[in-house]
């Protein structure tokens, strides 16, 4: 008896990432705070992840942020967590922690209360490249704690994939 074929549209961006990155011959890291590695698991879901995915880090904590992708204490001081250079500054952290070409980051509010002065749904997606160029985009979801992990899980695997097949920088 085999798996059912799935459509969750997650899945199907995973192994889109997945593709992209083959076709370049690179491989990708995660950081993740508020998806606590939905993102490494969709990755990791998909048949010869092995090839592509280097590993993830869960920084749910703040502090961790600091302490594990060197995300400047002050920024996060000054900033919070959830900021659009926190998020850029996690993808550059877990590419060089964990040796990708590309780092994928998200950081955000799932609910049920605001953070950081950030309205619930509040997310940053972050892309580092290997030509140190960073994509960052800012959404805006709505739903309850559990469809905003998803949607945020949906976005970053998006602009992953949009960000590799864009080619801003050839790994070296």
């Amino acid at each position: 008896m085999s798996a059912p074929q799935s459509t969750d549209p997650a899945a199907a961006s995973a192994a889109a990432v997945h593709r992209a990155l083959l076709e370049r011959g690179a491989t990708c890291a995660t950081a993740e705070s508020l998806t606590g590695g939905l993102i490494g698991a969709h990755l990791t879901s998909v048949p010869g992840a092995s090839n592509t995915y280097r590993g993830g880090v869960v920084t749910y904590a703040t502090d961790t942020k600091a302490a594990l992708l060197g995300v400047p204490a002050a920024l996060l001081a000054a900033s919070g967590a959830v900021h659009p250079d926190v998020a850029a500054r996690m993808a550059v952290g877990v590419r060089a922690l964990l040796n990708a070409d590309y780092g994928v980051a998200v950081t955000g509010v799932a609910g049920p209360d605001p953070q950081d002065g950030r309205p619930v749904g509040t997310v940053f997606a972050a892309v580092s490249t290997p030509g140190e160029t960073d994509a960052v985009r800012e959404f805006r979801f709505t739903g309850d704690r559990a469809g905003i992990r998803y949607l945020t899980v949906e976005g970053a695997l998006e602009l992953l994939e949009a960000t590799v097949r864009a080619g801003a920088a050839d790994p070296v």
